[in-house]
């Protein structure tokens, strides 16, 4: 299995589905499902039972996750690709800009 190109906290782009061109920052990572949670992203409205936690109930508006394969990751403005590089012994995330690969972390 490949890494993910994806971290926590990074900003994202999505690139396709009803949520295409938003930005968002992102909040979970399952690498199980290859997904991602974006905080703003492909909203969704579930409905809760009142309960001890929750008193009112109601329709709650939350994140869905979203496939990997829909975001892009923005590095100085710019939606680019991920790949990595060794940095000596160290292992490093790289951001690849059409004139060139930058090292994002």
């Amino acid at each position: 299995m490949s890494a993910m190109k994806i971290k926590t906290g990074d900003t994202v782009r999505v690139i396709a589905g009803t949520s295409k061109l938003k930005e968002g920052k992102v909040l979970a990572v399952n690498t199980k499902n290859n997904t991602v949670l974006v905080e703003g992203v492909n909203m969704v409205k579930k409905h809760a039972k009142p309960s001890m936690t929750n008193q009112q109930g109601g329709i709650i508006e939350k994140e869905a996750p979203i496939n990997v394969s829909n975001v892009m990751l923005v590095h100085k403005g710019e939606a680019v690709r991920v790949g990595f590089q060794m940095d000596g012994d160290k292992k490093v995330r790289v951001a690849k800009h059409k004139d060139g690969n930058q090292v994002i972390d």
